[in-house]
């Protein structure tokens, strides 16, 4: 059962200084104008319920009178150095309309709803407690997905741009029983795709509302994106199952869905695309990817016994008997890396051959 995968909590794990450096080099690392610690002064909250009345788990958030104002123009300073270059000169036009603080989850970050005066549009910013986890999730979630995301970290304060699209969970309730066959048989493709690249990077806790659905409209037909959004679970778990979200209960509907459209030969064939895929973005990335290994090889964000498990796993899992002498994530995460690495050439040698 699901409760099993996951059964407790986990801790949130410091930014060491080899990981500052590296985040440095690469421009994430960037001084910022207001702490996760300075939202948490809210003086008043009221619940945040959805269009049907249900409570979000969100609550809205509001400061004394003297201190809203010099917050609101600090995270509209901290949105134009996430996605400007910083300077001030539109401030005017900008609003703080909304700050939401959630509860629930490992990071309790607090979601920054910013629009602009003159047309209206508006976007999300998230400001979270900087966990070691998170950021190496996000980091390889820039490099190896499809998917660009754009962060930045200053000292204990994470700062996320919002990951456009239909939570998974909203999505299943609303949408899914209304798909085409041929849309059924686009998104079962995406979701084979999804699995295997959260195993391979070690991307935990995909259960539906942690990744969102993105259509596309492309001529006369919609294409399926999935992206995760949630990264707290990178490389911490013991059990190989819960890097693999067709084994959460919520993700069923989809799981029901690849087995009703996909003949088992089609699943084997999108998993070997993916992998090939991730391969050739692993050697496009190849220095950055090993100084971000490095770091975690020298960094604790996991426990001995999930350590332990876990390479015990993919050992049993692989065959590859290089998981045994894995002292800790970092070295388990390169070695899988490199599992898909070895196995993409041996294939290019034998059709060159």
């Amino acid at each position: 059962m699901e409760e099993k995968l996951i059964s407790k909590k986990k801790p949130t794990f410091p930014i060491n200084k080899k990981l500052y450096n590296y985040l440095s080099e690469y421009n994430r690392n960037i001084k910022i104008p207001v702490f996760y610690d300075d939202l948490l002064r809210f003086s008043g909250s009221v619940t945040v319920y959805d269009k049907n009345d249900k409570d979000t788990l969100w609550i809205r958030v509001y400061y004394p009178e003297f201190e809203q104002k010099e917050i609101d123009m600090s995270l509209k300073q901290m949105y134009n150095i996430l996605h400007g270059d910083g300077t001030e000169d539109n401030l005017d036009i900008l609003i703080v309309d909304e700050i939401d603080y959630c509860t629930f989850g490992n990071s309790k970050p607090f979601r920054i709803k910013i629009r602009n005066m003159l047309n209206d549009n508006y976007t999300y910013i998230y400001v979270k407690k900087a966990d070691a986890s998170r950021v190496y999730g996000l980091e390889l979630e820039d490099i190896l997905s499809p998917n660009n995301i754009n962060f930045l970290i200053y000292k204990e304060t994470l700062i996320e741009e919002h990951v456009l699209g239909i939570p998974g969970d909203v999505f299943m309730e609303e949408s899914l029983e209304e798909l085409s066959r041929s849309e059924k048989l686009r998104l079962s493709k995406e979701f084979v795709k999804f699995n295997e690249r959260n195993t391979i990077r070690l991307l935990g806790d995909m259960r539906s509302y942690n990744y969102v659905i993105v259509p596309t409209f492309d001529f006369d037909q919609v294409q399926y994106r999935i992206r995760s959004m949630d990264f707290d679970q990178q490389s911490f778990e013991g059990k190989l199952k819960v890097y693999r979200p067709q084994f959460f209960k919520d993700n069923y509907p989809f799981v029901k869905m690849v087995e009703d459209n996909l003949q088992k030969e089609s699943i084997e064939q999108y998993r070997k695309e993916e992998r090939s895929i991730l391969a050739k973005r692993l050697k496009g990335s190849h220095d950055r990817i090993k100084q971000l290994l490095d770091c975690m090889k020298n960094d604790v964000i996991s426990t001995p016994e999930n350590i332990e498990n876990l390479r015990t796993e993919l050992y049993y899992f692989t065959k590859d008997k290089n998981f045994k002498t894995c002292s800790n994530m970092g070295y388990i995460l390169e070695v899988a890396f490199d599992f898909v690495v070895r196995n993409y050439e041996s294939v290019n040698a034998y059709i060159i051959r």
